[in-house]
């Protein structure tokens, strides 16, 4: 699995491709484009999640491998989809997409301009963990939705990740409870 989630950013491989051959194709089809990559993470995001909820459900391991197995896959999922935002606000124009509303804003733009990928992985980051600071706006339409997405797919995260540890340890609990009682006179 782990040499999988990687291959989930080449949607994005084949957008700079466009972008960089087609510029003005691009450029109107741009707000499409958007849309289309953030309906592709979705779906792929759910069926990830999905598979987590399956293999947790049907795999009877080691209680404590499967915690660790849970554990990465989320780490890697996480990681996988923050970068996804990340390439994708990049993709797109970071501040194109997002306008910073924090103190002095033209002096902290001009110093943020050529660092688009680390205002990019910032504002990922941000929405991921749905921490909203607000220093960043969305702009367009698109973009408002983007960072809704984000923020969703994020919060949904770490929900059914609590969810499954939950689930794993009574799992673990009850598999013992058996034999306890079995010995008792």
């Amino acid at each position: 699995m782990p040499f999988i989630m990687p291959l989930l950013l080449l949607p994005l491989a084949a957008g700079w491709w466009w972008q960089s051959t087609f510029p003005s194709q691009f450029a109107h089809h741009r707000e499409g484009i958007l849309l289309g990559f953030l309906i592709y993470i979705v779906v792929i995001r759910f069926t990830l999640l999905d598979l987590m909820l399956f293999y947790v459900s049907s795999h009877h391991s080691s209680i404590h491998l499967d915690l660790l197995h849970i554990v990465f896959l989320y780490l890697e999922i996480t990681i996988v989809t923050m970068l996804f935002f990340t390439l994708l606000y990049d993709l797109f124009g970071v501040f194109s997409l997002f306008r910073y509303n924090g103190p002095a804003a033209g002096e902290h733009m001009a110093l943020m301009q050529g660092h688009n990928l680390r205002v990019a992985f910032y504002i990922s980051m941000e929405l991921f963990t749905t921490l909203g600071a607000g220093d960043w706006i969305p702009q367009t339409l698109n973009a408002m939705l983007a960072a809704g997405i984000e923020a969703l797919l994020g919060f949904i995260q770490g929900g059914v990740f609590f969810a499954v540890l939950i689930y794993a340890h009574q799992g673990g609990k009850n598999a013992t409870l058996p034999t306890v009682i079995s010995r008792e006179p």
